[in-house]
C-alpha cells in the first residue's frame, strides 16, 4: 500500500491575501529579529547587565529568535513569492524546532516567574541563589526538556499513511493539523499530544500562577507604598509575556481538539499570532519597563 499519492504538504496562508498584509508580516518580522538581535548584543557586551534577570531575558531573546527563524522558510515564502509547497521531511523537521522552542520558552517563562519570586521575597539571597552556573544548569534543563518531549513527534507523524488530503490550513507546520489528514489510526498521536498540553503548558502555567500568589503575598506584606509599587512594577513585562504566549496557544489548542465548528480563519489568524506577536512585542514591552535596559540601548543608538 503507497504511504501517500502526495509526497508534498500545500499551505493555504490566509485566504485573499494580498501586499496590504505581506508588507506588514515581513515588517513584523525584521523589527523581531532587530529587537531581539539588539538586545541580546547590549546583555551580552554590558558586564552591568550580566545578572540573573538580563540572563533570563537573553534567553528568551534567544528562543523567539528560534521561531522567527524556523518559521520564516514557510511564512515569507508564501506571502513574498506565493510559494506554498513542503515535502513531508521538510515539514516534520520544521515542526520539531518550531514546538521545540515553544516548549523551551514555556520553560524560560517559568523560570522567570522563579527569578522574580526570588528577588522580591528574598532579595538579600537573590544573588547567591541565582548564580551563574546555576542559571546556565536550568537554561541546559530548558533545552533537554523541550528537545525530549518534541522529539517522539516528527516519527509518530512520519509512521502515519497520508492518502489523499495534502493541504494545510496554516503558513507553517503544525501536529494537530498535520496528524489530521492522516488516513491511518491517530490515537497515539492524540494521546501523546495532549500528554505534552498538560505537562508543558498546564503544568508550567500552573507554576507560574502560583509563584505569582507567592509574590502578591509577600507584596501586600510591604508597609512602604513606594517599595509597593515597585515591587509590582519588576512583573509587569514578565506577566505580558506570560500573556501573550499562553493565551492565543491555548485558545489554538482548544480550537483544533474541540472546535470543529469555528471559522476556519479564525485558527489561521491566531497561529500568525501565536507566532510573530511574542517576538516583536516582548523586547518593546521589556526596554520600556527596564529603566536599565533602556539607557543602555538609547546609549547604543545616541553613540
Amino acid at each position: 500500500m503507497p504511504r501517500s499519492i502526495s509526497s508534498m504538504f500545500l499551505f493555504t496562508g490566509i485566504p485573499g491575501h494580498n501586499l496590504w498584509i505581506s508588507l506588514p508580516l515581513c515588517l513584523m518580522y525584521v523589527i523581531s529579529i532587530l529587537g531581539n538581535s539588539v538586545i541580546l548584543l547590549i546583555i551580552k557586551t554590558d558586564p552591568s547587565l550580566h545578572e540573573p534577570m538580563y540572563i533570563f531575558l537573553s534567553m528568551l531573546g534567544v528562543t523567539d529568535l528560534g521561531i522567527l527563524i524556523a518559521t520564516m522558510p514557510t511564512i515569507l515564502g508564501i506571502f513574498l513569492f506565493n510559494s506554498r509547497e513542503i515535502s513531508f521531511d521538510a515539514c516534520f523537521a520544521q515542526l520539531f524546532f518550531i514546538e521545540s522552542f515553544q516548549c523551551i520558552e514555556s520553560s524560560v517563562l517559568l523560570l522567570m516567574a522563579f527569578d522574580r519570586f526570588i528577588a522580591i521575597r528574598d532579595p538579600l539571597r537573590y544573588a547567591s541563589i541565582l548564580t551563574l552556573p546555576r542559571i546556565a544548569k536550568m537554561g541546559l534543563v530548558c533545552v533537554l526538556r523541550g528537545v525530549a518531549v518534541i522529539l517522539p513527534f516528527p516519527f509518530l507523524l512520519k509512521r502515519l499513511q497520508y492518502c489523499q488530503a495534502n493541504v494545510l490550513s496554516h503558513s507553517y507546520c503544525m501536529d494537530q493539523e498535520v496528524m489530521m489528514l492522516a488516513c491511518s489510526d491517530i490515537s497515539v498521536n492524540s494521546i501523546y499530544g495532549l500528554f505534552i498540553t498538560v505537562i508543558i503548558l498546564v503544568f508550567d502555567l500552573l507554576l507560574i500562577f502560583l509563584s505569582y500568589v507567592m509574590i502578591l503575598k509577600t507584596v501586600l506584606s510591604i508597609s512602604s507604598h513606594k517599595e509597593f509599587l515597585r515591587a509590582l512594577n519588576t512583573c509587569v513585562a514578565h506577566l505580558c509575556a506570560v500573556l501573550l504566549f499562553y493565551t492565543p496557544e491555548f485558545i489554538l489548542t482548544l480550537i483544533h481538539r474541540f472546535g470543529k465548528d469555528s471559522s476556519p480563519l479564525l485558527p489561521i489568524v491566531l497561529g500568525n499570532v501565536n507566532l510573530l506577536v511574542p517576538p516583536l512585542i516582548n523586547p518593546i514591552v521589556y526596554s520600556m519597563k527596564s529603566k536599565h535596559l533602556r539607557s543602555r540601548i538609547i546609549r547604543v543608538f545616541v553613540k
